[in-house]
């Protein structure tokens, strides 16, 4: 496995409970200074770290790893980011440094049960996409998710899921095969979680915070279909969300002489109405092959006040 001393740092502070949230990370330890005197501090600290090396020594996979915000190979995150949305530490199976590459990536989400016709219309875009060197991002979910990574993977395209649950228990099991295929084909499984959830809301929070990082992590958001909020499931307007307010481009397939009445449309429907998003047309492959990415920041010498512009 492969990490970073400062990385076995920051999760053993994490695993005692000293760092809590995002937020309070970046408002407490982005310093890197402030790390080692904690833990000076602590020797409840040193022997999680000491346990969690004896762990880790023991898993020789060198596709497997964890990266903190102090690392080189940490992404660069979206300036427009919160800081109670900003991650710190990152557990990843397969090629990390697609997380580097953010100009390349753009996001394919949407419902967890499209018909035979709109799962032939993502492929289609999705083709189109890497066929221009896009790499596609998503969640790993049933539907949409799982096409668009399917589409990537039979097409020998790399492709990134970032999970709502740990690398070790792949959710749905159903793409835990899917999973495997993803990183042998070169592409990258990435997570926030080294633990399992501790309750059922817990659980369902994941869902959303996967969601975030699908828009901070890609330069546009493609929402293929969408219920509204009450019609099926609709997290996908999560994704489009973080997407509005990170300054990343939101697009949605829709045709409105076909798709005018159909529900699995509803929301590409409204975000349309409301001027939130742009339709995919003929020409929007060359557009978002085009984009630019919005601004992102990395840590550069340990600390907050010294942050390098991407």
């Amino acid at each position: 496995m492969n990490y970073s001393e400062i990385s076995l740092e920051i999760l053993a502070l994490a695993e005692c409970q000293y760092i809590k949230t995002n937020a309070q990370f970046w408002r407490e330890f982005g310093d890197i200074s402030l790390i080692g005197q904690t833990i000076a501090e602590k020797p409840s600290v040193k022997e999680k770290i000491e346990f969690l090396r004896s762990r880790f020594e023991n898993d020789d996979s060198d596709s497997c790893g964890m990266v903190c915000a102090f690392d080189d190979g940490f992404p660069p995150i979206n300036i427009k980011a919160k800081e109670s949305e900003k991650p710190y530490l990152l557990f990843y199976r397969g090629d990390i440094t697609l997380l580097q590459e953010l100009k390349n990536n753009v996001a394919v989400i949407g419902v967890l049960d499209p018909s035979d016709e709109i799962e032939q219309r993502e492929r289609v875009i999705v083709k189109k996409l890497i066929e221009k060197g896009v790499t596609i991002v998503s969640g790993l979910a049933k539907g949409c998710d799982a096409i668009a990574h399917t589409a990537c993977v039979e097409n020998g395209a790399k492709t990134i899921a970032i999970l709502p649950s740990t690398l070790n228990k792949i959710y749905p099991a159903v793409n835990r095969e899917l999973a495997g295929s993803i990183v042998e084909q070169g592409g990258l499984l990435v997570t926030e979680y080294y633990n399992e959830p501790l309750s059922r809301n817990d659980a369902v929070n994941r869902y959303i915070e996967r969601d975030r990082l699908q828009a901070m992590f890609s330069k546009a958001v493609i929402m293929i279909a969408s219920y509204r909020n009450g019609q099926g499931d609709s997290g996908s307007r999560h994704a489009m969300g973080y997407a509005e307010n990170y300054g990343v481009a939101g697009y949605v397939m829709y045709n409105s002489q076909t798709d005018a009445f159909n529900k699995q449309f509803g929301l590409n429907k409204d975000f349309i109405e409301q001027k939130k998003v742009t339709v995919l047309t003929s020409g929007s492959i060359d557009e978002i092959v085009n984009l630019e990415f919005p601004k992102a920041v990395k840590l550069s010498g340990g600390k907050p006040e010294q942050m390098k512009l991407f």
